[in-house]
């Protein structure tokens, strides 16, 4: 089967990103692999080609926006980076392809996402990638992940609020939590002013912009780590959602 990747490499394009026939490659088989295991488990309503390229690839990507990320990885040529709540690998893997000295880790609550998070990882090639199972509340405790990471990512759908309360303790201080959000995301960053601060976080910079063909915005925000998280945070497991800190 061919596949046409012209729309893909226009939308990287944006961010100054191009890739070589590997990396074509990597993404084309992701995609396959995603399709084949979405008919035995739940990973994406999203099953279009052009659409996963879109809304999942390109989508995952923009973090190549980010001053933040980019003039670190630039720097160091490497960085550390998790990816709380993976699901079927979004945003993690398409930055690992495209940024191939990210050493990753991807953590997800659901013992069969992370078996085919293995098999991704595997067939790609990719090297430094670490697949974790389990809940956020609990290894963001862990002294072997609580803020030891340059970089946290997330495109999970729950409240920033929520969100930053699970990510936040996974990130160093002077790094940074960048949290991928939709339409609302400008309303969701006002109610998480109070959870950012109890945090020890603060946001440096947002970017919105809008994938190709899309109507609705997209947000990234850098939320950056001024100060070590409070050992209280994360709460246990459930809290966080049945009691954002808003």
């Amino acid at each position: 089967m061919g596949y046409d990747l012209s729309t893909f490499r226009s939308e990287l394009s944006k961010y100054d990103l191009k890739m070589d026939v590997k990396q074509e490659q990597q993404f084309i088989r992701y995609y396959e692999l995603l399709i084949s295991w979405n008919e035995k488990i739940n990973l994406t309503a999203i099953t279009d080609f052009e659409d996963v390229l879109i809304k999942h690839f390109a989508d995952s990507a923009s973090i190549a926006s980010m001053d933040c990320f980019r003039s670190a990885y630039e720097k160091e040529g490497s960085l550390s980076l998790i990816d709380v709540g993976t699901g079927a690998g979004f945003p993690g893997i398409p930055i690992k392809i495209l940024f191939p000295g990210v050493r990753l880790t991807l953590l997800d609550s659901l013992q069969k996402r992370v078996n085919f998070l293995n098999e991704v990882v595997s067939e790609l090639g990719l090297s430094d990638v670490n697949t974790v199972h389990g809940r956020a509340e609990d290894f963001g405790k862990d002294p072997a992940y609580r803020e030891q990471y340059d970089f946290v990512v997330s495109r999970a759908v729950a409240n920033l609020a929520v969100l930053s309360e699970l990510c936040t303790p996974f990130c160093k201080v002077g790094g940074s939590f960048i949290s991928y959000k939709g339409d609302h995301g400008a309303e969701e960053l006002a109610d998480a002013n109070r959870a950012l601060s109890l945090l020890g976080c603060e946001v440096r910079s947002q970017i919105d912009f809008k994938l190709s063909d899309e109507e609705f915005h997209r947000f990234l925000f850098d939320i950056h780590k001024v100060k070590a998280t409070d050992r209280k945070y994360p709460r246990p497991a459930g809290t966080p959602q049945k009691k954002p800190l808003v």
